[in-house]
């Protein structure tokens, strides 16, 4: 499929973006040259609003919790008329306790699932439409969330979430396979964020352009691919 519009001069609404990798790509978009629609979620000043004030004509701030349908509902509804090259849906959670997850409370479990799998759905349902003929919807997953690569256990409560983001993520494009919207789900590795922690071997700045390349690398294309950030293919 021909690209048509090139991608120095793009446009992305980036969910999640007030700190940590959604921050980080909202400021490496704006480096290229593209214009950012980037959600927080409450009223509360982020870094992001600092990046804002220094980038106005590339990037406003938009707000949204994406745990409440109601809220992605009146965000379509802002932007409705909008166009965007990409949608990528960044926002996400962890049990910062690294619970069995037969022991966990359900009422946890279930905030880290609807955070993690549920939500980003939610706006992709929303919003498919906002992303032109031929653009590219993107999530935030984690290798972590690939069954095959799951040899140690540990942070269960973490990749089941992710696996459950895949599985769901998997079943909408199979559901609009007449869609020519390209779908990538993303495994940027274990990185030195708030969800990271400080031990991760990667950093934000690292990370971020490679991220964005294989972002950028898979516009115009459709169909379904589970990528990491050198656009390997992770297995399902």
């Amino acid at each position: 499929m021909t690209q048509t519009t090139p991608v120095s001069n793009g446009t992305i609404l980036l969910i999640g973006a007030s700190r940590g990798l959604g921050l980080g790509m909202a400021s490496e978009f704006a480096k290229r040259g593209w214009r950012v629609v980037a959600t927080v979620r409450g009223s509360a000043r982020t870094e992001l609003h600092d990046l804002a004030d220094a980038h106005p004509e590339r990037i406003e701030i938009e707000a949204v919790d994406i745990a409440l349908p109601e809220q992605i509902a009146a965000m379509r509804d802002r932007l409705a008329g909008r166009v965007f090259d990409m949608l990528f849906v960044n926002a996400g959670t962890a049990n910062m306790k690294d619970e069995i997850a037969g022991e966990i409370a359900s009422d946890e479990y279930a905030r880290v699932l609807a955070t993690n799998a549920l939500g980003p759905l939610r706006v992709i349902e929303a919003c498919r439409h906002l992303v032109r003929a031929d653009g590219l919807i993107g999530v935030m997953s984690s290798g972590q969330g690939s069954i095959t690569n799951n040899t140690n256990g540990l942070h269960e409560v973490y990749r089941s979430s992710k696996a459950a983001l895949n599985q769901l993520v998997r079943s909408y494009s199979a559901r609009h396979a007449d869609d020519p919207r390209g779908v990538v789900l993303m495994a940027p590795g274990w990185i030195r964020t708030r969800l990271g922690g400080p031990n991760a071997p990667f950093g934000v700045e690292d990370s971020v352009p490679l991220i964005v390349d294989v972002l950028l690398g898979r516009l115009g294309k459709p169909g379904l691919a589970f990528l990491d950030r050198n656009g390997n293919t992770v297995p399902w």
